[in-house]
């Protein structure tokens, strides 16, 4: 059997959704093509298990025991599995073919390898990956159901971070996906403000299946509310034409620039910055990102200073990621929307202006493979405002100057509302 059909075929096993992309890899090196003819036994009652089964063509039908002449039965089609490391060591029921039945059997040495903590690495427990990989992090609850939450020490900004919403429902996607298909763009949007404090719900629907191509959309849900919609298309690796029109502008080597961290104690001690802006900035609670950041044209701007509606900077992930280019893509959309729509505002900063920016919507083409955690530069300009609207296009290029994704990005920019007036009681 050819191996990319294996593993493409595992990919769709409601039951590896759990694993990262590294343990399936492992799993289709192993398996072992069993077939049967229509009324075989595939496994007896009582009889112990040799591994883990996978229906790859063929249905087969599980019998109960008997009770009072009346037998408890149901059907196993493609995709569906039984047998060791999901249950017990022996079985309490026959399973017989019901036609020309073929399976892919997991011999039991190797059912380990169906035991993992983590979505995206099988060897490192979920503590031990970096945090924006914890982030990203998903529970798989039920066929195309995944759960996320906002750790403490996430980004937040009073709510949900819309990269999070972007990042999580992309790497739900991508788990109901056979691995050999890649993210290639995705459409979101944001309709309610996320609630920090409880979970968010991940449901999937399969819109489409095809041989190079999938579509995905994923509807994230609090209290029973759709807050946020993700459509996603995928694409198995082919060759095809390559040619690239933009151009990497000329910045500073990334490691020539400061960090967050070097800047923040830079504008502390700056003289050239209002005392009232640098007693703000050293007395506000500041919690590293996961993604670090240095910009390419450091200033003394503040986020009350005109300036041109356009930003450069060089971000990647904190920590070494595994290999997966499906999680490279999740992290690059979880980083995406970090410091995108305010570019918008810019050219409106001025001294006691209380700004609202709120993400309405959210689309990315990812043009080639991409590390996350190797430095990217992020090329943002706003073409233009109108009314309470923004609009903010953005390209990354990696250090060699390809061209690995665009984005474009509309979202509310407004002065912000002055709080209403309590109403108490004069009594």
């Amino acid at each position: 059997m050819n191996t990319d059909s294996v593993v493409e075929f595992l990919g769709n096993v409601p039951l590896l959704q759990k694993l990262p992309s590294s343990s399936l890899k492992k799993i289709a090196q192993v398996v072992v093509l069993k077939r049967y003819g229509k009324g075989d036994y595939v496994v007896r009652e009582d009889q112990t298990w040799d591994g883990c089964y996978f229906i790859f063509q063929g249905e087969a039908q599980v019998s109960g025991p008997d009770e009072e002449d009346n037998r408890s039965e149901f059907l196993l089609k493609q995709y569906d599995y039984f047998g060791l490391g999901l249950s017990g060591n022996v079985h309490s029921a026959d399973i017989v073919a019901m036609s020309q039945l073929t399976c892919l059997v997991l011999p039991r040495d190797h059912c380990h390898l169906l035991e993992t903590n983590s979505i995206w690495q099988s060897d490192t427990s979920v503590e031990k990956c970096s945090l924006v990989e914890r982030i990203l992090q998903l529970d798989p609850l039920e066929l195309n159901i995944f759960r996320g939450i906002t750790l403490p020490d996430a980004p937040i900004f009073g709510k949900v971070f819309g990269g999070q919403f972007v990042g999580q429902a992309l790497a739900a996607a991508s788990k109901t996906v056979d691995f050999l298909k890649i993210v290639h763009s995705l459409h979101s949007y944001f309709l309610l403000v996320g609630d920090i404090d409880i979970p968010i719900i991940y449901q999937v629907h399969r819109i489409r299946d095809g041989n190079n191509f999938a579509t995905r959309r994923v509807d994230a849900i609090q209290k029973g509310n759709i807050i946020f919609i993700l459509l996603a298309s995928f694409q198995k690796e082919q060759q095809g034409f390559d040619h690239q029109e933009s151009t990497m502008p000329s910045v500073p080597d990334p490691d020539t620039l400061l960090s967050l961290e070097e800047l923040r104690e830079r504008r502390i001690t700056d003289p050239h910055l209002p005392r009232s802006y640098r007693n703000k900035v050293a007395t506000r609670n500041f919690v590293p990102w996961p993604i670090e950041i240095r910009f390419c044209e450091p200033s003394n701007s503040t986020n009350q200073t005109k300036s041109p509606p356009r930003l450069n900077y060089w971000f990647r992930a904190k920590g070494r990621l595994s290999d997966d280019q499906a999680l490279h893509r999740c992290v690059v959309a979880f980083a995406s929307d970090l410091i995108f729509c305010g570019v918008g505002l810019n050219p409106h900063r001025r001294k006691g202006l209380k700004s609202a920016a709120l993400s309405l919507d959210h689309a990315m083409w990812f043009h080639r493979p991409l590390r996350a955690d190797d430095w990217l530069l992020y090329v943002i300009v706003s073409p233009t405002a109108h009314e309470t609207r923004g609009f903010v296009t953005g390209e990354m290029f990696n250090r060699k100057g390809e061209l690995v994704v665009s984005l474009t990005q509309e979202a509310l920019l407004r002065e912000a509302r002055p709080p209403k007036p309590s109403v108490t009681s004069k009594l």
